[in-house]
Protein backbone atom coordinates (compact mmCIF):
# COMPACT_ATOMS: atom_id res chain seq x y z
CA UNK A 1 0.00 0.00 0.00
CA UNK A 2 1.50 3.75 -0.89
CA UNK A 3 -0.05 6.41 1.26
CA UNK A 4 0.75 9.63 1.77
CA UNK A 5 3.86 10.57 4.82
CA UNK A 6 1.36 12.34 6.70
CA UNK A 7 -0.86 9.46 7.26
CA UNK A 8 1.77 7.26 8.52
CA UNK A 9 0.71 7.64 12.24
CA UNK A 10 -2.81 6.38 12.13
CA UNK A 11 -2.28 4.03 9.38
CA UNK A 12 0.33 2.46 11.74
CA UNK A 13 -2.50 2.39 14.46
CA UNK A 14 -5.08 1.02 12.23
CA UNK A 15 -2.72 -1.89 10.89
CA UNK A 16 -2.71 -4.56 13.74
CA UNK A 17 -7.10 -4.01 13.91
CA UNK A 18 -7.31 -4.71 10.77
CA UNK A 19 -4.93 -7.48 10.49
CA UNK A 20 -6.59 -9.35 13.69
CA UNK A 21 -9.57 -9.39 12.18
CA UNK A 22 -7.92 -9.98 8.90
CA UNK A 23 -5.65 -12.54 9.47
CA UNK A 24 -4.56 -13.80 6.02
CA UNK A 25 -4.00 -10.40 5.22
CA UNK A 26 -0.99 -8.80 5.55
CA UNK A 27 -0.18 -4.92 4.85
CA UNK A 28 2.80 -3.79 3.65
CA UNK A 29 3.27 0.47 3.76
CA UNK A 30 4.95 2.99 1.21
CA UNK A 31 4.44 6.74 3.05
CA UNK A 32 6.11 9.28 1.00
CA UNK A 33 4.68 12.35 -1.06
CA UNK A 34 1.89 11.89 -3.16
CA UNK A 35 3.42 13.06 -6.47
CA UNK A 36 6.45 10.68 -5.64
CA UNK A 37 3.81 7.84 -4.95
CA UNK A 38 2.10 8.95 -8.39
CA UNK A 39 5.25 8.33 -10.14
CA UNK A 40 5.98 5.14 -8.96
CA UNK A 41 2.57 3.67 -9.87
CA UNK A 42 2.47 5.37 -13.29
CA UNK A 43 6.50 3.73 -13.53
CA UNK A 44 5.07 0.07 -12.41
CA UNK A 45 5.75 -0.19 -8.67
CA UNK A 46 4.12 -2.86 -7.29
CA UNK A 47 1.27 -1.36 -5.57
CA UNK A 48 -2.27 -2.34 -4.65
CA UNK A 49 -3.75 0.51 -2.62
CA UNK A 50 -3.67 4.16 -2.84
CA UNK A 51 -4.29 7.09 -0.85
CA UNK A 52 -3.11 10.49 -2.03
CA UNK A 53 -3.11 13.81 -0.19
CA UNK A 54 -4.67 15.51 -3.02
CA UNK A 55 -6.68 14.86 -6.18
CA UNK A 56 -4.41 16.21 -8.02
CA UNK A 57 -2.29 12.80 -8.36
CA UNK A 58 -5.72 10.49 -8.01
CA UNK A 59 -6.36 12.30 -11.47
CA UNK A 60 -3.33 11.63 -12.92
CA UNK A 61 -3.28 8.22 -12.45
CA UNK A 62 -7.56 7.61 -13.27
CA UNK A 63 -6.60 9.68 -16.25
CA UNK A 64 -4.41 7.13 -17.73
CA UNK A 65 -6.81 3.65 -16.64
CA UNK A 66 -3.63 3.28 -13.74
CA UNK A 67 -7.02 3.02 -10.76
CA UNK A 68 -9.77 0.77 -10.71
CA UNK A 69 -12.66 3.68 -10.80
CA UNK A 70 -15.34 2.37 -8.76
CA UNK A 71 -12.98 1.92 -5.58
CA UNK A 72 -12.10 5.80 -5.76
CA UNK A 73 -13.66 7.61 -2.95
CA UNK A 74 -12.47 10.91 -0.86
CA UNK A 75 -11.74 8.78 2.31
CA UNK A 76 -10.92 11.80 4.49
CA UNK A 77 -10.22 15.64 4.82
CA UNK A 78 -7.52 18.20 6.13
CA UNK A 79 -6.45 21.77 7.48
CA UNK A 80 -3.36 23.74 6.69
CA UNK A 81 -1.64 25.45 9.09
CA UNK A 82 1.26 27.64 9.96
CA UNK A 83 4.36 26.55 12.87
CA UNK A 84 6.63 27.77 14.14
CA UNK A 85 9.28 26.41 16.68
CA UNK A 86 8.01 25.87 20.00
CA UNK A 87 10.57 27.80 21.60
CA UNK A 88 10.52 30.78 18.86
CA UNK A 89 10.78 34.37 19.62
CA UNK A 90 9.19 35.44 16.86
CA UNK A 91 5.79 37.63 16.89
CA UNK A 92 3.53 36.07 13.95
CA UNK A 93 -0.23 35.75 14.71
CA UNK A 94 -1.02 35.99 10.86
CA UNK A 95 0.51 34.29 7.23
CA UNK A 96 0.78 38.14 6.02
CA UNK A 97 3.22 38.59 9.02
CA UNK A 98 6.15 35.76 7.19
CA UNK A 99 6.98 38.53 4.80
CA UNK A 100 8.65 39.98 8.24
CA UNK A 101 12.55 40.36 7.61
CA UNK A 102 13.06 38.45 10.73
CA UNK A 103 11.52 35.28 8.99
CA UNK A 104 14.35 34.45 7.10
CA UNK A 105 13.62 30.53 5.79
CA UNK A 106 9.89 29.38 5.49
CA UNK A 107 10.37 25.37 5.21
CA UNK A 108 6.76 24.02 2.94
CA UNK A 109 7.13 20.66 0.79
CA UNK A 110 8.07 20.82 -2.71
CA UNK A 111 4.88 21.97 -4.56
CA UNK A 112 5.38 19.59 -8.18
CA UNK A 113 5.15 16.42 -5.65
CA UNK A 114 4.30 17.40 -2.30
CA UNK A 115 0.67 18.50 -2.09
CA UNK A 116 1.19 20.08 1.16
CA UNK A 117 3.28 22.44 -0.20
CA UNK A 118 1.21 23.31 -3.40
CA UNK A 119 -2.04 24.07 -1.27
CA UNK A 120 0.66 26.64 1.11
CA UNK A 121 1.27 28.66 -2.30
CA UNK A 122 -2.11 28.53 -3.72
CA UNK A 123 -2.61 30.50 0.09
CA UNK A 124 0.56 32.95 -0.27
CA UNK A 125 -1.15 33.48 -3.87
CA UNK A 126 -4.53 34.06 -2.56
CA UNK A 127 -2.96 36.85 -0.26
CA UNK A 128 -0.95 38.11 -2.53
CA UNK A 129 2.34 37.66 -1.07
CA UNK A 130 3.68 34.47 -2.57
CA UNK A 131 6.17 36.68 -4.53
CA UNK A 132 7.72 38.44 -1.40
CA UNK A 133 8.58 35.19 -0.23
CA UNK A 134 9.62 32.96 -2.82
CA UNK A 135 13.14 33.84 -1.87
CA UNK A 136 12.88 32.38 1.73
CA UNK A 137 11.43 29.16 0.65
CA UNK A 138 13.48 26.02 1.77
CA UNK A 139 11.47 22.80 0.38
CA UNK A 140 11.12 20.06 1.44
CA UNK A 141 10.69 16.26 0.20
CA UNK A 142 7.46 15.15 2.35
CA UNK A 143 5.42 17.37 4.97
CA UNK A 144 6.91 14.98 7.59
CA UNK A 145 10.33 16.53 6.09
CA UNK A 146 8.74 20.09 6.63
CA UNK A 147 7.52 19.42 10.21
CA UNK A 148 11.65 18.22 11.03
CA UNK A 149 12.77 21.64 9.31
CA UNK A 150 10.69 23.70 11.90
CA UNK A 151 11.22 20.93 14.98
CA UNK A 152 14.88 21.49 14.42
CA UNK A 153 14.88 25.11 14.05
CA UNK A 154 16.10 24.96 10.56
CA UNK A 155 13.10 27.09 9.63
CA UNK A 156 11.54 29.95 11.44
CA UNK A 157 8.40 28.53 10.40
CA UNK A 158 6.15 25.98 8.27
CA UNK A 159 3.32 25.02 6.07
CA UNK A 160 2.19 21.89 7.45
CA UNK A 161 -1.07 19.89 8.10
CA UNK A 162 -2.90 20.63 11.13
CA UNK A 163 -2.67 16.44 11.83
CA UNK A 164 1.05 16.98 11.59
CA UNK A 165 1.50 19.77 14.22
CA UNK A 166 -0.79 17.53 16.36
CA UNK A 167 1.25 15.21 16.47
CA UNK A 168 4.34 17.27 17.47
CA UNK A 169 5.56 18.81 20.53
CA UNK A 170 7.96 20.61 19.15
CA UNK A 171 5.96 23.08 16.79
CA UNK A 172 3.47 25.64 18.18
CA UNK A 173 0.58 25.98 15.56
CA UNK A 174 -0.14 30.14 14.86
CA UNK A 175 -2.67 30.35 12.35
CA UNK A 176 -4.70 27.60 10.65
CA UNK A 177 -5.21 28.80 6.49
CA UNK A 178 -9.13 29.95 5.79
CA UNK A 179 -10.03 26.65 3.59
CA UNK A 180 -11.55 29.46 0.96
CA UNK A 181 -7.62 30.00 0.25
CA UNK A 182 -6.66 26.88 -1.14
CA UNK A 183 -8.19 24.13 -2.93
CA UNK A 184 -9.97 22.02 -0.63
CA UNK A 185 -7.69 19.13 1.10
CA UNK A 186 -9.09 15.70 0.40
CA UNK A 187 -7.64 12.26 0.18
CA UNK A 188 -8.89 10.04 -1.98
CA UNK A 189 -8.57 6.32 -2.11
CA UNK A 190 -8.59 3.80 -4.88
CA UNK A 191 -7.52 0.46 -5.91
CA UNK A 192 -4.55 0.18 -8.46
CA UNK A 193 -5.91 -1.26 -11.92
CA UNK A 194 -2.10 -3.69 -12.07
CA UNK A 195 -2.85 -5.24 -7.99
CA UNK A 196 -2.23 -8.55 -7.93
CA UNK A 197 -4.27 -8.78 -4.60
CA UNK A 198 -7.68 -6.35 -5.55
CA UNK A 199 -10.16 -8.15 -3.41
CA UNK A 200 -8.02 -7.56 -0.66
CA UNK A 201 -7.20 -4.26 -1.19
CA UNK A 202 -10.82 -3.77 -1.25
CA UNK A 203 -10.99 -5.19 2.27
CA UNK A 204 -8.69 -2.88 3.04
CA UNK A 205 -9.96 -0.04 1.83
CA UNK A 206 -13.61 -0.48 3.17
CA UNK A 207 -12.50 -0.77 6.44
CA UNK A 208 -10.42 2.77 6.63
CA UNK A 209 -13.80 3.82 5.62
CA UNK A 210 -15.60 2.12 8.62
CA UNK A 211 -16.70 4.02 11.51
CA UNK A 212 -13.95 1.97 13.94
CA UNK A 213 -11.09 3.41 11.71
CA UNK A 214 -12.67 7.03 11.23
CA UNK A 215 -12.96 7.03 15.07
CA UNK A 216 -8.98 6.86 15.31
CA UNK A 217 -8.24 8.60 12.05
CA UNK A 218 -10.42 11.60 14.05
CA UNK A 219 -8.01 11.31 16.91
CA UNK A 220 -5.38 12.04 14.43
CA UNK A 221 -6.92 15.27 13.54
CA UNK A 222 -8.34 13.77 10.10
CA UNK A 223 -12.18 14.68 9.20
CA UNK A 224 -14.18 12.43 7.21
CA UNK A 225 -13.60 13.40 3.47
CA UNK A 226 -17.07 12.40 2.27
Amino acid sequence: MSAAASLQDALETLDPRFESTHPNIEVNYNFAASGTLQQQIEQGARVDLFISAASKQMDGLQAKSLIINDTRRNLLSNSLVLVVPQDSALQISEFQQLTDPAVKRISLGEPRSVPAGQYAEEVFENLDILAQLQSKFVYGNSVRNVLGSVESANADAGIVYATDAQISDQVKTVVKAPANLHAPIVYPIAVIAASTQPEAARTYGQFLASEEAHKVFSQYGFDPGE
